[in-house]
């Protein structure tokens, strides 16, 4: 069995502490265009997006001491988070990885910004990357 290939990079996900600053840089001093600012409750982020190209950057700030994003800050500091890839079909996929052996952190995709369904693959088998997928509904 195989897959396609991600259709595109959908997002680059940052982590920041403070996302009104950092909107500022971005569009400011890089002349990104903020598309919106949304609150994923389940995650515990605000997310700001970016787009360049047919590609986005999210930054991403904790709205809580719990969230994932909290943490990678305290561990790892400000910076690249994730890589997003957009797919047609995510349950197949996840799938396919899991049947290769691929330790998913989502077995099941759940709802994530801009109404997509997404997944994460944990880093560990992905060199070190954290992998999300991304499916629009």
């Amino acid at each position: 069995m195989s897959v396609k290939p991600p259709k595109q990079i959908a997002h680059i996900g940052i982590a920041v502490k403070n996302l009104n600053q950092s909107v500022e840089f971005y569009t400011h001093c890089l002349g990104l265009e903020l598309l919106g600012i949304e609150r994923v409750e389940s995650e515990k982020v605000r997310i700001a997006f970016l787009e360049i190209g047919e590609t986005r950057l999210e930054l991403l700030e904790a709205t809580s001491l719990d969230s994932s994003i909290h943490s990678f800050i305290e561990r790892r500091g400000e910076g690249i988070h994730h890589i997003a890839f957009q797919v047609d079909n995510i349950g197949e996929r996840l799938a396919y990885l899991k049947a290769y052996g691929i330790q998913l952190i989502n077995e099941i995709p759940k709802d994530g910004a801009h109404g997509n369904l997404v997944a994460f693959l944990h880093p560990k088998s992905a060199n070190g990357v954290l992998v999300e997928f991304c499916q629009p509904q």
